[in-house]
């Protein structure tokens, strides 16, 4: 969309840099809207929060794996299960 004007966008420049990160158009809009609304240092701190992997067991780390369509995790010991997470 660069060089193309949405007028609906608050806040264009975060929503390309979205986009380049490979964020979906409508999930772009949608935090570079509530940026433009709330702040972004707001939009930051929203959210959930989880556990350190750390403190995950191994088979909770390897369902974590399932749901983001890792593959290969199965024989992997848990330092190497959330090294995975962490860099996937």
């Amino acid at each position: 969309m660069p060089g193309r004007k949405n007028a609906s966008l608050k806040d264009p420049e975060l929503y390309e840099e979205l986009r380049e990160d490979g964020a979906s158009k409508e999930k772009a809009a949608r935090i570079s809207n509530a940026a433009a609304k709330q702040g972004r240092s707001a939009i930051g701190r929203k959210g959930g929060r989880h556990g350190d992997y750390e403190e995950w067991t191994v088979a909770a780390l390897k369902k974590r794996a399932k749901e983001l369509g890792i593959t290969g995790y199965s024989g992997k010991r848990k330092a190497e299960l959330i090294s995975t997470l962490r860099n996937h």
